[in-house]
């Protein structure tokens, strides 16, 4: 069928879903946040920062008004930064119908509240209805159409079932699931191993150990997903394993990029202004660290990497203290069935 769709926020993952999305025969409405960007995309038909040299199709129009892109919609994207999800929402909600439904492609955890983004937009906008997607996906390989495979999760799987239908196209296949709460803790929670991952890249240290930081990044991510309410199986999907494995090792992943540059001797400032973009790993870190705390959940990897992006210890130290940790058992469990 086709939709009618509007794409809020006009950054690299946003554009490259407009592109597909217009490609698969929708009518796509491109917003930004700021007039210019939208002129210089309406110009120039191309999103020279973020995907240089991919053209918008014909059918993408481009407006700074979130009242055309909101009222015709059948469906709306969320695309925006995590720290500007609230602030979007609260904006949409004077112009959003009853039922409205909404995917949201970002990542990340809100500042503060360490709620779900999906939570955030009910929140603010109590009568629409809220998809997630998420997976490996960078823009800069589903806007040139190289096969990409994600999975959409919404309680209602109808709905999802929708979803899976207007994303769906030869080269982006999608899966579905009913667990919202691990599919988007699966995308944020990757970002801290991938900047992790980063940081070892950046020591010079070899696959063994990028290998070991990946597995043992997985267990802390289901450990504490699960702890949350999620189901396991979840992180042993696309949004878990399969994110986990494309940011960590691409040099896409603008997480990665800035953990290189830490594991260099760069101060997460310096490796955040170099990137030049929003790095979440950074941020959901120390949400991951709090909520891990209070929940009481054991996250080695998260902590050692809290102290480094946030209390001033070298990198070196903190591999130090994790490998010097009490011997475990790879596989025992407590009676939460979270591994010790």
């Amino acid at each position: 069928m086709m939709a009618n769709i509007s794409v809020i926020g006009s950054g690299g993952w946003g554009s490259a879903v407009a592109i597909m999305l217009a490609k698969n025969g929708h009518r796509v409405t491109l917003w930004s946040y700021l007039k210019e960007e939208s002129e210089d995309l309406k110009k120039y038909r191309e999103n020279k920062p973020f995907l240089p040299g991919v053209k918008f199709p014909d059918g993408v129009r481009f407006t700074s008004e979130l009242s055309e892109c909101c009222q015709d919609a059948d469906v709306i994207v969320t695309a925006t930064p995590s720290h500007a999800i609230r602030t979007t929402a609260k904006n949409m909600s004077g112009f959003i119908k009853d039922g409205q439904i909404i995917v949201n492609i970002s990542k990340g955890l809100e500042e503060g509240t360490h709620s779900t983004l999906s939570k955030v937009i009910k929140e603010e906008i109590p009568n629409c209805e809220v998809v997630v997607m998420s997976g490996p996906s960078h823009a800069e390989e589903v806007s040139r159409d190289i096969p990409t495979t994600n999975v959409v999760a919404c309680e209602n799987c109808e709905t999802a079932k929708i979803i899976q239908d207007i994303f769906m196209n030869p080269n982006f296949r999608v899966y579905t699931n009913t667990d919202v709460l691990g599919v988007e803790l699966g995308g944020s929670l990757k970002n801290v191993i991938a900047l992790c991952a980063g940081i070892v890249d950046g020591m010079g240290l070899g696959d063994n150990t990028k290998a070991a930081l990946m597995t043992r990044g997985l267990v802390e991510m289901s450990r504490l997903g699960v702890a949350l309410g999620a189901k396991h199986e979840t992180f042993n999907g696309l949004s878990g394993v399969g994110n986990l494995i494309v940011t960590c090792t691409s040099m896409h992943s603008r997480n990665r990029r800035a953990g290189i540059l830490i594991g260099q001797g760069k101060t997460p400032e310096q490796a955040r202004d170099e990137v030049k973009m929003v790095v979440e790993g950074i941020k959901t870190c120390r949400a991951a660290k709090e909520l891990a705390d209070s929940a009481g959940v054991e996250m080695p990897i998260v902590n050692e990497a809290y102290k480094v992006l946030f209390e001033g210890m070298a990198p070196g130290m903190a591999l130090k203290n994790l490998m010097g940790r009490d011997k475990k058992h790879e596989t025992e469990m407590d009676f939460l069935g979270t591994v010790k």
